[in-house]
């Protein structure tokens, strides 16, 4: 939990030198949370990065409270998020919110055991009889930042002939994403809601429940 600086040349821009917290492990090589690829246009096909052990309290100070990289996840330069949900878990999570997804009693538990700040709660079934389940919608919700966001899938109704969105009444492709004070009631999150753009889950936490929250949410 030391504060240390990371940083890839070629440095393009402010994110490619960013604040992280050390957790020494095993071996001789850096690692750090994939999302935070995607500023440094970092990939695993050897490159090198640098790590800077600030020194001073005040340069240990100014690495913690202005180059933290959850703190510097929405860019100044065009006041979106430089980073978003990458890889295996935005595959899973759209896999999870779907519609069609039901959890038994022993996963949602395995589950429940690895959310940081689960209040003891197990949330109601969404079935009860014959057997206990819960939807994968009400999984996500239990890490979701408390938020009240509308959004929308990529898995939208079709095109009509004169490229216009045809009328989808009953959100019937489930695309229509709404969540309320950090509960999901519809939709399906994928790379539109979670990935780098503006207005999403990543940006809205961000700006209204702050960064450290925000960085509990990408992480878990």
């Amino acid at each position: 939990d030391d504060i240390v600086l990371f940083n890839r040349q070629p440095s393009l821009h402010k994110m490619s030198i960013m604040g992280h917290m050390a957790k020494v492990l095993d071996w001789s090589t850096f690692r750090l949370n994939l999302s935070c690829t995607s500023p440094y246009n970092a990939d695993f096909d050897g490159d090198e990065m640098n790590l800077h052990v600030p020194q001073s309290l005040p340069a240990r100070a100014e690495a913690e409270l202005m180059m933290l990289s959850s703190r510097v996840v929405v860019s100044g330069q065009s006041n979106r998020p430089v980073m978003g949900i990458v890889q295996d878990s935005l595959l899973a999570v759209q896999k999870m919110t779907k519609r069609d997804v039901f959890l038994e009693r022993d996963l949602v538990f395995n589950i429940l055991m690895w959310i940081k700040n689960w209040d003891g709660r197990v949330p109601v079934p969404a079935i009860i009889k014959p057997k206990e389940l819960w939807t994968g919608k009400q999984m996500m919700s239990m890490i979701l930042p408390k938020i009240t966001l509308k959004a929308s899938a990529n898995n939208g109704p079709p095109k009509g002939p004169d490229g216009k969105t045809l009328p989808n009444t009953f959100n019937a492709y489930d695309h229509l994403v709404t969540i309320q004070d950090g509960e999901l009631l519809e939709g399906t999150i994928d790379k539109k809601s979670v990935g780098s753009g503006m207005g999403g889950i990543i940006h809205t936490a961000w700006l209204d429940v702050g960064h450290e929250e925000n960085a509990r949410f990408m992480n878990q």
